[in-house]
């Protein structure tokens, strides 16, 4: 186990291009990182790393009944999780990413990894944040939840989360207080009407202006 989280003020150049070589070395090795993203901070790890991600749940004091989404740098890797995007899938990702949507997909039956009990599909998302996505792209997908406690306010500074993780996670990359603390929309695929699962940044009114009809609870 590492000594302790550092962090990183990704505002600083020179912490910036060192935090985002610790976090990805990190990640490799089967530890937490900690990144901001459009929402609110993610604690997040390498996704087809099940120790790793058995350890994301249980930093945050969660269940494998509740499986963390994964964040994706770039639409090719979100296609590489996933069966098939369906009739809606494209259309969304052209319009709304990187952004805060995440689209709850069948995921790719080819792939090993344990993500927790899923029944076979895979939340997936890009984020529209300059230090995710580099990260992201260094890493490939990774398994990333909001960087809080379980049932604990969603931390909208590195700070925030470092208090609430502590020395669980590896390496804090502080992106500044996110914009944004709403988080992102979740629409599921899976079935033959688009469903909306959360309400999140992304109104359901700009989802049926792309896909035409959205299914919701009430």
């Amino acid at each position: 186990m590492h000594a302790v989280g550092r962090r990183f003020d990704c505002s600083d150049p020179e912490q910036r291009t060192e935090g985002l070589n610790e976090a990805a070395a990190a990640v490799r090795r089967g530890e937490l990182v900690v990144l901001p993203t459009d929402t609110v901070y993610g604690i997040g790890a390498d996704a087809f790393m099940p120790a790793a991600v058995t350890g994301l749940l249980e930093a945050k004091g969660r269940g494998r009944d509740m499986p963390p989404p994964v964040l994706v740098g770039t639409v090719r890797a979100a296609t590489a999780l996933v069966e098939d995007l369906g009739p809606y899938g494209q259309d969304l990702i052209d319009a709304f990413w990187p952004g805060p949507l995440t689209l709850v997909c069948k995921a790719n039956r080819a792939l090993s990894w344990d993500l927790g009990d899923t029944k076979g599909t895979v939340a997936v998302r890009m984020p529209l944040h300059p230090v995710a996505l580099d990260l992201l792209k260094e890493t490939g997908p990774m398994a990333v939840s909001s960087a809080n406690r379980s049932g604990a306010p969603a931390a909208t500074t590195a700070a925030e989360a470092e208090e609430q993780l502590g020395e669980s996670v590896a390496v804090y990359l502080d992106g500044g207080k996110t914009t944004d603390d709403t988080p992102s929309t979740i629409l599921d695929l899976t079935t033959a009407v688009p469903r909306l699962l959360r309400r999140g940044a992304i109104p359901v009114q700009k989802l049926r202006g792309i896909i035409g009809y959205v299914a919701t609870e009430d």
